[in-house]
């Protein structure tokens, strides 16, 4: 019996995997939370359109991975987790490569702007920015690779996930990366504030950036995305645990791949330790902003006990994780809003 296609928003909700978002919206809040501990600064329009930027990011990588999971052969009907509208023959592989294209664009339209900042006298650039900015969306294609759009650059046998690097693309760009950012464009706002008479205080510069790496802010932003960030890959390792099996054929070599079902295991309970066990040690390091408000994310420890049990204890497997899939997703967000209250409330 031939499955009925489905209507087409429901294929393009599908493809674009909207409840994944909260990977993004997360260190999205937290970064924010960060942010309103500079004080005067108008931090809103920064968090408002970098976190546009961020779930274009994911919602490209989403749809790219569609396309190029189908192309190199990981989707095929052996498949346990939730449709792919590729795979399933709802799109075509231009269709979802050309979303996937268009979210890019527009997510690269819109940080272009960060790239650049204005002196006195000049508009400067700052590379940093254009680090973030341009491999963001170089990663979203590169994550799953495939012959478009690396293959016109050679590069189509680069990919993220099939070299078993995922996990650590996700901790660096959904954690650090998608966390530290609107606290550094608040405070390179602040150096190139213009003071009451009207003149440039500080020029943007290598070591206006020291200086930034250097507040008390910005280094709590980082310590706290390495905790979230945690909880983020997390959501990657059940992915890969599910997905060993059919991605030992694609040739896709993931963590759970190369080192095994019990490694993935492992690997879940030590992210979600490490994510937890960091609040207390940062809520106490006696530095500036770090109060014992900071533990308040504890209180959704609960909600990670049914994910251990099922994924880190050997509950339940291949298809059996998709439910958990999406409650690892839930226990960071539940993590990062609780975090950021407790910022506030500090």
């Amino acid at each position: 019996m031939v499955e009925p296609k489905p209507s087409l928003w429901t294929v393009w909700f599908t493809a674009a995997r909207p409840h994944t978002l909260t990977a993004s919206i997360s260190p999205v809040l937290v970064g924010y939370a960060c942010a309103k501990c500079l004080g005067p600064v108008n931090y809103y329009p920064t968090t408002i359109s970098f976190g546009f930027f961020a779930m274009l990011i994911q919602i490209g990588t989403n749809l790219h991975n569609d396309y190029a999971d189908f192309v190199k052969g990981a989707d095929t009907e052996k498949r346990q987790g939730q449709a792919r509208a590729t795979q399933k023959g709802w799109l075509t592989p231009f269709q979802t490569a050309s979303a996937a294209t268009l979210c890019l664009g527009v997510a690269l339209a819109i940080g272009f702007p960060w790239i650049t900042y204005r002196t006195q006298e000049t508009i400067q650039i700052d590379p940093l920015m254009v680090f973030v900015v341009f491999s963001s969306v170089f990663n979203a294609f590169a994550y799953t690779g495939g012959p478009y759009p690396l293959g016109y650059i050679g590069l189509s046998k680069v990919s993220i996930a099939y070299s078993g690097l995922g996990d650590l693309f996700v901790i660096l760009y959904f954690g650090i990366v998608a966390t530290v950012t609107i606290p550094y464009l608040c405070l390179r706002e602040k150096l190139l504030a213009v003071a009451s008479d009207n003149i440039v205080v500080v020029p943007f510069s290598t070591a206006a950036a020291n200086n930034i790496f250097q507040d008390d802010v910005f280094k709590l932003s980082f310590f706290l995305s390495l905790a979230h960030g945690c909880i983020g890959t997390a959501i990657i390792v059940v992915n890969n645990l599910r997905d060993r099996i059919t991605d030992v054929e694609a040739g896709k070599l993931t963590m759970a791949v190369r080192f095994g079902e019990t490694f993935a295991r492992l690997e879940y309970l030590t992210l979600i330790l490490i994510a937890y066990g960091m609040l207390p040690l940062i809520a106490f390091s006696d530095r500036p902003f770090c109060t014992e408000w900071i533990m308040l994310p504890l209180l959704s420890f609960p909600l990670a006990i049914p994910q251990l049990k099922a994924v880190a204890f050997r509950g339940k497997d291949g298809a059996d994780l998709n439910p958990h899939l999406g409650g690892t997703a839930k226990v960071q967000f539940a993590y990062c809003i609780l975090l950021a209250i407790g910022l506030h409330l500090g």
